[in-house]
């Protein structure tokens, strides 16, 4: 894998999918260059790829068995989110949050992305000045 390996973990995932939904799935991750793999001896699983990778696999699901596979895609697709908004600069993430919601307070935006009030009051004045 790349250095921008991405880990998501499956807790019970046979218990929730099945086995045969899971060995479908193991097959197509390889197909999508990750790996689905069992931690240890545990019940609990991963899923291992990276940014690309990850999306190539959530979408190869939701075309293949959107029903079964309905936790393994919620899943991937949770840990995508939150890895982008990693990425995402921190006054970026601002400008876009003022925009999509003109009406948020500043304390709102503080609490999202655990930024200063100085940043929060930047990404008002940007964003009433797009």
């Amino acid at each position: 894998m790349t250095d921008k390996t991405i880990t998501t973990l499956l807790p019970s995932l046979i218990h929730r999918m099945g086995s045969d939904n899971t060995k479908k799935a193991k097959l197509v991750a390889l197909e999508c260059d990750c790996e689905i793999k069992r931690i240890r001896r545990s019940r609990n699983w991963q899923v291992v790829g990276d940014e690309h990778s990850f999306k190539k696999l959530s979408e190869r699901l939701r075309l293949s068995e959107p029903e079964a596979m309905q936790f393994l895609i919620r899943k991937i697709d949770e840990r995508l989110t939150t890895y982008n908004d990693k990425l995402e600069r921190i006054e970026d993430k601002l400008k876009r949050l003022v925009i999509q919601n003109s009406n948020i307070t500043l304390a709102e935006l503080m609490q999202i992305t655990n930024c200063s009030i100085t940043e929060a009051r930047f990404a008002r004045f940007d964003a009433d000045s797009f």
